[in-house]
């Protein structure tokens, strides 16, 4: 499973929330702390959230940590369908590989529970060595990705540095 050698590092994580209400102070953003917790409980050292307004701003917030190279960058929210969710069009340009049985497990996940899941368009993949995925922007979205994630990410991480353990 997942499961670390205690003091083992999987590298670096980055958390990017694309939240235009949370950006500007008018709403409380929930999901990244969670993010956040989980990464660091599978060996990550997970920067603090990057909470940015959603549609362009979230371009800059990704290519910013890609130039630190960490191991995996997590996105919450802007995978819908309003004119401002833009978080998949800022995504796709920077993978150079694209991982699309994640997200067919993540929509299937949340499917299960509502049709609404059917509605997000995120993208994962890999940017030079680097994992990205775009979680949705609810809660329960979040842990339906989190859920699918926990399984496969300490595997998917190693195949990307080329470690072959696990």
């Amino acid at each position: 499973m997942s499961a670390c050698e205690p003091g083992t590092s999987q590298g670096t994580a980055a958390v990017i929330i694309a939240s235009t209400r949370a950006a500007l102070g008018a709403y409380e953003d929930t999901t990244g702390p969670v993010i956040v917790d989980w990464l660091r409980e599978h060996g990550f050292e997970a920067m603090e959230p990057i909470v940015v307004p959603d549609g362009t701003p979230v371009g800059a917030a990704l290519r910013a940590v890609l130039t630190q190279h960490p191991a995996v960058v997590l996105t919450s929210g802007g995978t819908g369908l309003s004119a401002d969710d833009l978080t998949p069009e800022m995504t796709l340009p920077l993978l150079e590989r694209e991982i699309p049985g994640i997200m067919e497990a993540m929509r299937a996940a949340g499917l299960a529970k509502t049709p609404m899941a059917a509605l997000s368009r995120g993208h994962a993949g890999i940017a030079g060595t680097t994992l990205i995925v775009n979680l949705p922007g609810s809660p329960s979205g979040v842990m339906d990705g989190l859920a699918v994630l926990d399984p496969i990410i300490v595997h998917v991480c190693d195949q990307i540095a080329g470690r072959h353990g696990h």
